[in-house]
């Protein structure tokens, strides 16, 4: 299923190809807007998956601090989140609407 990541009324991110963890949807990173991401200093640590990379989302000048997060080197568990981007904060994740 073609899903989509939307924030501020932008499709920021789009993929046929995104797996689900922990009821969090993972984006190919391939598959960002990269103009409306800006990354963050921010980190956390899942004991299972590893240390996550936080990004800025921005469109048309509305900033949400870390309304994303990405493992770049997950441990051996959590293989299939590696460059792979999930969202919170505002951003809403939807199917893509193939009827138009």
């Amino acid at each position: 299923m073609r899903m989509q990541a939307v924030f501020g009324g932008a499709v920021i991110a789009e993929s046929d190809e995104t797996v689900v963890v922990e009821g969090n949807r993972y984006f190919p990173e391939e598959s960002l807007r990269s103009e409306h991401f800006r990354p963050s200093s921010t980190t956390s640590l899942c004991l299972w998956k590893g240390k996550a990379s936080y990004l800025t989302v921005e469109v048309d000048g509305v900033v949400n601090p870390d309304a994303a997060w990405v493992y770049r080197k997950p441990t051996f568990l959590a293989t299939k989140v590696k460059t792979h981007v999930a969202f919170w904060n505002g951003v809403e994740v939807r199917p893509v609407d193939e009827d138009g």
